[in-house]
């Protein structure tokens, strides 16, 4: 009988993750940011022919794709080797080689949107505002660059242009909780929500006529659906989920509906809202996590979506209702039944606050015992039911995986979110314990048999964790994650610096000074006695090298066993197929090596 072999776990980092997408103004086609390759591109799909084709050849990550409404060029925004400093280009339209359109060493371009005919580009960038941004206007027949505002009092980016072009919607941030709008027109600038001063959230902003329709959670825990009336001035509470927060929103114009994704947790839910009567009405979705949403002319809704165990795809709903695949992402040699569902459950912190985890039990005939506890990156992020190419390949090398959502993360309300705010390394880490804790009492886990995996937050959260609480752990490794709070505050990028105060603490300030030291994982050296692997981008913008320098040297110093993997080609996470590969690959060796080390 001949033998077939079966697919190595490695295999899954084949398949190709999709970034995002957009869709042409006639909906003939639509273009994604993927990998394909092994390496990211903008790759293009007719809808009358699934096979993709390549429109770049980069070899870097698409920051922005879109189709020019008269079918003349393709515009997409570059960054280099994961730093993040997007550029923005022309290619022709069925893709080419890319024309520069507006580059500047060192800064980045944050493309908003086109005019009507494609004759105008819309875009925010530091290049001349390092800190708060200015928006702007280029004209492609002129050539002439026009200043549309100057930032202030926080990052300002453009959101929103109207169809004539007279009126614009701009986001400033103060923290991720705290984000206004203002409508420009006829040179004022006005706020979309009654009280700028009062911490919210707006986002998703569109126009749809005179008026602007947005998301928001002003005066609520969760964000809802509200519209701003410029000709009386008036702000509208439009339509609120009973539960959940409006997590993306898309805008059909003519008929005055919108289409809302609602965040609960761990899954997404779709509604469609008509905005005149402020009625909604749920739709089945096609997957349990919706990463990206649009509507076209047609009416025809267009999301990008995963669930645990189905990669993530673009989809399609007709008119009719129906929904089709416009892509077939898929791992090579796998089907849905080789992958472990997520179960979701909820358990008690240390102060009673209800937390909901995502345990992933590897199948009986390859689990080796092993628990891997995974906190998340943002932190105001979550972990959710969506496709995590990572956790599969542990659980097919058989170790259980473990991913609490701590305080401040999303998905569970505004209050919740803020929970992490200026309290980076207190409640999350007890949450962290606690969740710990619940595992090992339900005997999902056994104690012993535990490591600790995090990047970016993620990976600060790892390494605190074992700097004050080694003895739960066998072997620690760290992507990418800050070490020291104080030298992190300083070191992240200009537009991040006017929200670090509220987000994190100011280190020129002695009381912030003193708690940022206490939450600061190189504080607790002596209590690392673990051995650790650490992970990190050369280029990477948000956690500079140095934070992985100095906790490595350190350690060293103290003649700890640590490991050190530096990618000269990656920034804040892995964009290239064999560096990415190569680190999980690591990983895994790693983390069995000390496994196999336990005494009997």
């Amino acid at each position: 009988m001949i033998s077939i072999p079966q697919p190595h776990p490695e295999e899954l980092f084949h398949t190709p993750s999709i970034l995002g997408f957009c869709v042409a103004k006639d909906e003939s086609r639509i273009a994604v940011a993927t990998n394909f390759s092994g390496r990211y591109d903008a790759w293009g799909i007719d809808l009358d022919c699934a096979f993709p084709y390549r429109l770049t050849n980069e070899g870097q990550v698409p920051h922005a794709m879109h189709f020019d409404p008269q079918n003349r060029y393709f515009l997409v925004a570059f960054d280099r080797d994961g730093d993040e400093n997007a550029q923005l280009y022309l290619a022709p339209s069925r893709g080419g080689p890319k024309q520069p359109l507006r580059t500047h060493a060192g800064r980045r371009f944050m493309f908003s949107t086109v005019s009507k005919d494609g004759n105008r580009i819309y875009y925010s960038s530091d290049k001349d505002e390092p800190q708060f941004l200015c928006g702007y206007v280029f004209d492609l027949e002129t050539g002439e660059e026009r200043v549309l505002y100057r930032g202030e009092g926080g990052p300002t980016v453009l959101a929103a242009v109207s169809d004539d072009e007279s009126s614009w919607v701009t986001y400033t941030a103060f923290a991720n909780t705290y984000q206004i709008a203002h409508l420009h027109r006829d040179g004022a600038r006005t706020s979309l929500t009654p009280d700028p001063s009062t911490p919210h959230v707006v986002a998703s902003a569109s126009f749809v006529g005179d008026d602007v329709v947005f998301a928001t959670d002003y005066l609520a825990d969760e964000l809802y659906v509200a519209s701003f009336h410029p000709k009386t001035g008036s702000f509208e509470r439009v339509w609120a989920p009973e539960n959940g927060s409006v997590a993306h929103l898309a805008v059909h114009r003519d008929s005055e509906t919108a289409y809302a994704v609602v965040m609960r947790g761990v899954i997404d839910e779709l509604y469609r809202v008509d905005l005149r009567t402020g009625r909604a009405e749920k739709l089945d979705a096609p997957c349990d996590v919706i990463g990206q949403l649009e509507v076209g002319d047609s009416g025809r809704v267009y999301l990008l979506g995963a669930s645990d165990v189905h990669p993530g795809n673009v989809w399609l709903r007709d008119l009719d209702g129906t929904w089709r695949a416009l892509t077939n992402v898929r791992p090579m040699g796998f089907s849905p039944e080789d992958f472990v569902r997520a179960e979701v459950v909820h358990l008690p912190s240390f102060d009673g606050l209800e937390l909901e985890a995502l345990p992933f039990r590897a199948k009986p005939e390859v689990a080796n015992g092993y628990t891997i506890v995974w906190p998340h990156g943002g932190p105001q992020a979550a972990e959710r039911k969506g496709f995590r190419k990572l956790f599969q390949y542990w659980l097919l090398h058989g170790y259980h995986v473990f991913a609490p959502n701590f305080r401040g993360s999303t998905g569970y309300g505004s209050r919740f979110e803020k929970m992490v705010e200026r309290d980076w390394g207190e409640g999350p880490r007890k949450d962290m314990i606690a969740s710990i804790e619940w595992l090992l009492s339900q005997g999902l886990a056994e104690r012993g048999k535990l490591f600790l995996v995090g990047g970016s937050y993620g990976g600060y959260m790892t390494l605190l964790l074992h700097g004050r609480h080694a003895e739960y752990f066998r072997a620690c490794v760290d992507i990418f994650g800050p070490s020291n709070l104080l030298t992190f505050a300083k070191s992240v990028p200009d537009f991040w610096k006017p929200i670090m105060k509220r987000w994190l603490g100011d280190p020129d300030d002695p009381a912030d000074r003193e708690r940022l030291i206490q939450d600061s994982p190189i504080t607790y050296l002596d209590g690392m006695t673990k051995p650790m692997l650490v992970i990190q981008g050369a280029n990477d913008p948000r956690v500079v090298k140095a934070e992985s320098d100095q906790i490595v040297q350190a350690l060293r110093d103290k003649g700890r066993d640590v490991e050190y993997i530096v990618f000269d080609d990656e920034g804040h996470g892995f964009m290239k197929l064999e560096n990415e590969i190569e680190a999980y690959r690591r990983t895994v060796e790693f983390l069995d090596r000390h496994r196999q080390d336990e005494k009997p």
